[in-house]
């Protein structure tokens, strides 16, 4: 895979590359800034990118505005937020563009590297890789938890969980149910919520993300 990589921390930046090439990628590209950034994505057009959130110059959200920009010019253009804060705002209108292609990472909560390359490979492919410590954030709080009142407590768990990127059969694995009765979960809770149900995991996850995180 070809991968720009923005993040201004030498230390994490660097390590990010070498950690990426050790995987057999290619580091087209670094950025320390959010114009940096943006030129990085729509010069390269890679195949992911791993984008922090806060950059230089002011340190706010310069990186996910960057992302967001990119990909209006470039859509589904794959990106992988990781970030050590969760903004809400520019987070959700990330994620409801419904083109695909992108994830959402606590810098605290990536323990491995095999999970990092795994989020990177499967957004890359055009799905999504959520930390489930951010679907707390975006899923589960304000005007989106009356939206919620009607799931069971296992339809809750179905719909983390499918946020988080699995197929029924990975979250079937996870709760101990067979694939078919997850498939009957996510039919009620589809319904429940008024969104039509779709074949592909990663387009059932963005419409359920989008309608959660409208105002």
């Amino acid at each position: 895979m070809r991968i720009v990589v923005a993040e201004d921390l030498y230390l994490l930046r660097d390590g990010m590359v070498r950690l990426i090439e050790a995987y057999g990628h290619q580091v087209v590209a670094t950025a320390t800034t959010g114009p940096e950034t943006l030129d990085a994505l729509l010069t390269w057009r890679p195949d992911v990118s791993v984008v922090d959130v806060r950059m230089p110059p002011t340190q706010s959200d310069e990186g996910l505005r960057a992302a967001l920009a990119a990909r209006g010019e470039l859509p589904g253009l794959p990106v992988l937020i990781l970030s050590q804060h969760v903004e809400q705002l520019y987070a959700r209108e990330l994620l409801a563009d419904g083109a695909g292609g992108i994830g959402y990472f606590l810098k605290e909560s990536v323990f491995d590297a095999d999970q990092f390359i795994d989020a990177l490979e499967r957004v890359a492919g055009g799905g999504t890789a959520m930390d489930p410590a951010v679907i707390a954030k975006l899923l589960f709080s304000g005007s989106s938890n009356r939206r919620l009142g009607g799931l069971t407590e296992r339809e809750h768990s179905v719909l983390g969980l499918m946020a988080e990127g699995l197929s029924n059969q990975a979250i079937g694995q996870r709760l101990f149910l067979s694939e078919s009765a997850i498939g009957k979960y996510t039919t009620s809770m589809f319904g429940k919520l008024g969104i039509t149900d779709d074949d592909n995991n990663n387009r059932r996850v963005l419409a359920v993300l989008a309608y959660l995180n409208k105002p």
